[in-house]
């Protein structure tokens, strides 16, 4: 059945464009949108990508406005909540939910939402910076591999093995204990962060492009370039790496989803984005609190959903590219 439904697509697309004269890349956007999953997916992203970088323009507080209330109210919440008059804890409340904070505000008082806008800003800057920074090196290093081949293809892919062996989690609480103890701020532990991920996940796409490159230098023409007699440099970059841009474009958009995941999973474990500053990952960090785990799921359950919705989001594009770009790989 999914068999006689991918040649029907396939006769269709082939009767489109015998009909209508249609670039490659107009083919590849049609049957992108033809996956109804992968719209749902770009649909998602740039809601969040609105959400988070213009949303706060038009939000009444800042990320770190801190909002009390006072003694009486803050007595009669803690009464007429039987949750917390039960546990017997005393409980820093700032500001209930209420018309002026929809989703409330944390435990240190500043406006949820407002915080998720800043947070999202930070895991997708992460996601983003840390895919240009892996890209960049694993692309360069697989093309010269694949390219090349004999001793440069061997030390580079021994090269990639080791990175496969690092252990990620220790050694990202190495650097985050060695950055505390020589007192590096917050701000600049970010772009280390960002850069130490770029730099331990390149050995992936390095063996992927390498793969595709070392059957792309046979073809005939790539035979011809070398007739033309043009730089390296040139074949590399513009011959073969451009015909490995599907895959080099599809990798980036499924690692967005996994970048934006590990980022939560560091500030989670507390070796990621570092106070004051907000992430997805170190909002939902407020559940090590059991009382703010059972009774104010306002405050860790919105991050952790857009955390489930991004991620699932670049996953469906990711999917959707892969099919747009080939079909047969459809199942």
């Amino acid at each position: 059945m999914e068999n006689l439904q991918l040649k029907n697509e396939q006769e269709q697309d082939e009767f489109e464009q015998s009909q209508v004269i249609m670039t490659p890349g107009q083919l590849v956007i049609k049957r992108f949108f033809r996956n109804k999953l992968a719209g749902v997916g770009l649909f998602i992203i740039i809601a969040m990508i609105l959400f988070c970088f213009l949303g706060p323009i038009f939000s009444p507080y800042g990320e770190y406005e801190i909002f009390y209330v006072n003694k009486k109210t803050s007595e009669e919440i803690r009464m007429n909540d039987p949750r917390i008059r039960e546990a017997g804890i005393t409980v820093n409340i700032k500001a209930p939910i209420s018309s002026s904070h929809l989703l409330g505000t944390d435990a240190d008082g500043r406006d949820v939402l407002t915080r998720i806008m800043y947070g999202g800003r930070i895991s997708l800057t992460v996601g983003l910076v840390v895919v240009f920074v892996e890209l960049l090196i694993g692309v360069s290093l697989g093309g010269i591999a694949g390219y090349y081949g004999k001793k440069v293809d061997m030390i580079i892919m021994r090269l990639v093995e080791v990175f496969y062996s690092i252990p990620f989690i220790p050694i990202m609480l190495i650097i985050s204990a060695v950055m505390v103890g020589y007192g590096i701020s917050p701000r600049y532990k970010i772009y280390v962060i960002m850069f130490v991920m770029g730099v331990l996940y390149w050995a992936g796409v390095a063996r992927m492009v390498r793969g595709q490159i070392l059957s792309l230098r046979e073809m005939e023409f790539m035979q011809a370039t070398e007739a033309t007699g043009i730089r390296t440099s040139r074949k590399i970059f513009k011959h073969l790496v451009p015909n490995v841009m599907p895959i080099i474009i599809i990798i980036a958009t499924m690692d967005l989803g996994g970048i934006i995941l590990t980022e939560s999973t560091l500030s989670y474990l507390g070796v990621g984005i570092a106070f004051p500053y907000a992430s997805w990952g170190n909002m939902v960090t407020a559940v090590n609190n059991p009382l703010i785990l059972k009774s104010f799921p306002n405050i860790w359950l919105p991050p952790g959903i857009c955390i489930l919705l991004t991620v699932l989001a670049f996953n469906f594009i990711g999917d959707g590219l892969r099919d747009a770009y080939d079909p047969k790989m459809k199942r």
